[in-house]
């Protein structure tokens, strides 16, 4: 699994004009799924999302997690995450999951972070969707689970 992970003020996804998932302050989780993601790798992403320290603790360090300030994940699937772009000028998107896996993947991250106590709000898989990300910061941070596994 691949992940963008933003630091934000707010997150929102729109799907044909209305809201399908929104946050105030905490994280928005780009996430795309590699054919190879298991159960074990949903788990894994959602722990190091959980308690990234990516938040300012009073010293004004990144010290603190989403957990620890009580914000949100605003989790939205994003298969162009495993575009391969290193042959051609079109991205190839093979290493990708199949839809029916990549949407089981992608509820598994979103169970693991909501069993850590995280308010998950989502956008719908596999529609075309609109992300308004006010990044705060900005802090973007990229993960991946296979460089773990």
């Amino acid at each position: 699994m691949r992940a963008v992970v933003q630091r934000v003020i707010a997150g929102r996804v729109t799907v044909a004009g209305r809201t399908v998932g929104a946050i105030g302050p905490g994280l928005v989780v780009l996430l795309g799924v590699c054919r190879a993601d298991t159960r074990e790798h949903a788990s894994y992403l959602a722990d190091k999302v959980a308690h990234l320290r990516i938040f300012e603790d009073p010293d004004g360090r990144l010290n603190r997690s989403v957990l620890d300030v009580g914000g949100g994940v605003l989790s939205v699937s994003q298969f162009t995450l495993l575009g391969d772009c290193r042959r051609g000028r079109r991205p190839s998107f093979s290493e990708a999951a199949l839809p029916e896996e990549a949407f089981r993947r992608y509820e598994e991250f979103n169970t693991a972070l909501q069993g850590l106590g995280i308010v998950v709000a989502a956008g719908e898989f596999g529609a075309r969707m609109v992300v308004t990300i006010e990044n705060d910061g900005p802090v973007t941070i990229l993960l991946d689970s296979a460089k773990q596994f």
